[in-house]
């Protein structure tokens, strides 16, 4: 082994296989972030959790099925903690961008809440930072994904926009805009920028005032 290699314990307790398997997601979740698809090897996966790939490969089946598992986790903890963000119930809002939102929240509601989740969170969403500039390729996995992603963002923020804009796909289409510029302005410079005070800032100009 090479001086100054990290060395990885491959005698680690064993876990019931639901716990191997979010172990698995979580460790690739990190290095996706770190390496970006195409950068990360399933021995990097092993490695880091204590197993052989052969293992690994037991609860994931391959590489792209590990990727799939990965984004379908993020999905529902994102929905989750966007739920506890509207502070509206478990079945208000079924995904992150569920057309017309949950009754009584508003398109300015909805992006607050989205930009408030994402700031508790940064290493998700380099995560999808990383895989959503990656998946610009369409052999990637997950270019479908990312495509089927943004149609359905824009989709929910025109319905949600069509009572205070003449233009709402538009004024959609600004709002996934601003957002993604913001995150990775804050991503590349989290001391000198703080992601809910940005966005309240951008609020203002796509809204106008808090009313």
């Amino acid at each position: 082994m090479a001086e100054g290699a990290p060395s990885y314990r491959r005698d680690r307790p064993r876990l019931p296989a639901a716990e191997r398997r979010r172990q698995i997601i979580d460790v690739t979740s990190v290095l996706i972030a770190e390496r970006g698809f195409w950068g990360m090897s399933m021995q990097d996966v092993a490695d880091r959790c204590g197993l052989t790939v052969p293992g690994v490969l037991r609860h994931a089946g391959s590489k792209v099925g590990l990727l799939v598992a990965v984004l379908e986790h993020r999905d529902l903890e994102d929905a989750r903690s966007l739920r506890a963000q509207l502070g509206v119930g478990e079945d208000e809002v079924p995904d992150e961008w569920s057309a017309g939102g949950p009754d009584g929240v508003d398109l300015r509601q909805l992006c607050a809440a989205t930009m408030r989740r994402n700031a508790q969170q940064p290493e998700f969403v380099r995560l999808f930072t990383v895989l959503e500039a990656e998946s610009l390729t369409p052999t990637h996995p997950a270019h479908d994904y990312f495509v089927r992603r943004q149609q359905q963002a824009i989709a929910a923020f025109t319905s949600l926009a069509e009572d205070i804009s003449d233009h709402p796909e538009a004024l959609a289409r600004h709002i996934v805009a601003l957002m993604d510029g913001l995150q990775i302005q804050w991503l590349r410079a989290p001391e000198s920028v703080d992601l809910v005070t940005a966005w309240d800032s951008a609020a203002v100009l796509l809204f106008g005032p808090t009313p």
